[in-house]
């Protein structure tokens, strides 16, 4: 089932890389721009317009790359996390499925872990 909207997080990864990978992922994005610590930019893909949020340190050394729309080329997380990891060969965490507020907090903490280690699913204690 297809994502209403799509969230990974990278280690240590380079804004501009990550603009080049959706630039050649998504298609070409409005110029990005800076509100506070978070950049924000608009793809407008053959299906619908895609904003898209950076958040570089959201969780320590990790960012927060948020995509706020269904019309991805992914149908979830996980499959955008397997994605930017080819593509940045950076080590990405993403939710195992689907996320609601209302999940308890020990779902909340299960991450699957993409790196050159492969996946596994992990406790990740963000807050």
């Amino acid at each position: 089932m297809r994502q209403p909207d799509i969230e990974i997080y990278l280690r240590d990864a380079d804004h501009k890389a990550i603009a080049d990978w959706l630039g050649a992922a998504l298609g070409p994005c409005t110029p990005w721009h800076q509100q506070g610590q978070t950049y924000k930019c608009t793809v407008q893909s053959p299906a619908a317009a895609i904003a898209l949020t950076w958040l570089p340190k959201a969780v320590g050394k990790w960012g927060s790359l948020y995509l706020e729309s269904a019309a991805t080329p992914w149908d979830d997380d996980l499959a955008c996390a397997r994605a930017a990891f080819a593509a940045l060969d950076v080590e990405i965490r993403c939710a195992p499925g689907g996320w609601t507020e209302e999940e308890s907090v020990e779902t909340a903490d299960r991450w699957m872990r993409i790196s050159s280690d492969g996946e596994e699913e992990i406790t990740w204690h963000t807050a």
